[in-house]
């Protein structure tokens, strides 16, 4: 975990945060024994879609790895096939 993430636990939990976005294991590990609520990269796309505010999140992951975000061929596949995208 870098500074950046914990400096975002912190400050969660100085504002009593309903929710921390971040998508390191570690930061989501530590912020979840702190009693923080936790959602990542792919939990925001996918509620996006379930709310009809986007098509469909595999676009947007092939732009985000093409920047240079990371997802495991395996967690990606799954992601994708519980979308209905694969």
């Amino acid at each position: 975990m870098d500074s950046g993430e914990a400096e975002a636990i912190v400050l969660a939990l100085e504002l009593n945060a309903d929710l921390l976005l971040v998508d390191d294991r570690d930061a989501r590990n530590l912020a979840k024994k702190l009693g923080l609520q936790v959602m990542g990269t792919l939990g925001v796309l996918a509620l996006a879609k379930y709310r009809g505010l986007i098509r469909g999140v595999k676009p947007i992951i092939d732009r985000l790895v093409k920047s240079g975000f990371w997802i495991s061929r395996e967690v990606l596949e799954e992601f994708l096939r519980e979308l209905g995208e694969c």
